[in-house]
């Protein structure tokens, strides 16, 4: 009977060990995943970040480009050639930096999501959302500039033939 106390005691011992050390591990996990929560939530908050000025930067981009669309009509109309086909060649390069803009923004758009798809955070699904409009006004701009910039291009080129 003692030997079976004892074995019992034994058995009783050998579960409080392990419980001990599942416990222990628990917690090293949890605290792995409080920490890549953090990091991640950090990250979603930076992409919408880089998304909202991406966006900016976009938009910038295609007030420039109609600056130079203005600045190219308005050299046309003085028969300036070479100004309007400077103008025009500004407007283009603008348009590229909306749409480079664009494309930072869309990348990250991405990075937030792929962040929210790995927590379920009201923020980051926020700054997700908020990464998206911003890429969305981004392209916007983007393809605007595009246009003003390619009739830019058509003016100094009339210019040029007359």
């Amino acid at each position: 009977m003692n030997d079976d106390i004892e074995k019992i005691y034994a058995k009783l011992v050998a579960h409080e060990t392990e419980i001990i050390n599942l416990r222990k591990g628990y917690m090293i996990i949890n605290e792995r995943y409080t920490k890549a929560l953090v990091s991640l939530k950090q990250l979603t908050n930076s992409a919408a970040e880089a998304a909202k000025k991406a966006c900016l930067a976009a938009e910038k981009a295609n007030f420039a480009t109609a600056q130079c669309f203005t600045a190219a009509k308005e050299a046309a109309n003085q028969s300036v050639i070479e100004a309007a086909e400077a103008a025009a060649e500004a407007a283009n390069f603008s348009a590229e930096a909306a749409i480079e803009a664009a494309a930072a923004a869309s990348a990250a758009a991405a990075a937030a999501a792929a962040a929210v798809a790995h927590q379920a955070e009201a923020s980051s699904l926020q700054a997700s959302a908020e990464a998206a409009a911003a890429t969305k006004r981004a392209a916007e701009a983007a393809a605007e500039a595009v246009k003003m910039a390619n009739a830019a291009s058509v003016t100094a080129k009339n210019l040029r033939k007359n």
